[in-house]
């Protein structure tokens, strides 16, 4: 059976039930958690150097300082499930490539991730990490989709 998921969050909602739900799975079947967060690059049009310099920094220690404090929740949901984990953050263009990257190079053989359901226009437009990490993945991907309510 399954012995190490990665599980990525973007610290959303959504993204938080997937996280209580894949530790749930996790300490029933004694594995442990890779928690995972991707940051994506800065992107900018700027008149000079420096405004691109100045934003791409700030940005980017924002950026990071977000993403840090989404694992340290993540981490503290798993500690309080008994579950043994790690956090990884990384820097992508591409989040599901990222994923993908991460679950191969940290030997987990489950990824375990929230959905958040788009459809029509908006997903068109926004795209899915989801689908492209389901698309691409050799690794099995549980996805986690909005509760019933």
């Amino acid at each position: 059976m399954y012995t190490h998921l990665l599980v990525p969050t973007d610290g959303s909602p959504l993204s938080d039930h997937a996280l209580d739900q894949a530790l749930a799975l996790a300490r029933a079947l004694g594995a442990r958690v890779t928690l995972f967060t991707v940051v994506e690059p800065f992107h900018a049009i700027a008149y000079t150097p420096e405004q691109v310099v100045e934003s791409a920094s700030s940005y980017e220690a924002h950026a990071r300082a977000a993403a840090d404090r989404r694992l340290q929740d993540a981490a503290a949901r798993a500690a309080a499930a008994g579950v043994a984990h790690r956090t990884e953050v990384a820097m992508d263009e591409d989040p599901h490539e990222a994923i993908i990257a991460a679950a191969r190079t940290q030997g987990c053989d489950l990824i375990a991730m929230a959905s958040h359901g788009r459809r029509g226009v908006k997903a068109l437009v926004l795209g899915s990490v989801t689908a492209k990490v389901l698309t691409h993945s050799e690794i099995p991907v549980l996805v986690y989709r909005r509760p019933v309510q």
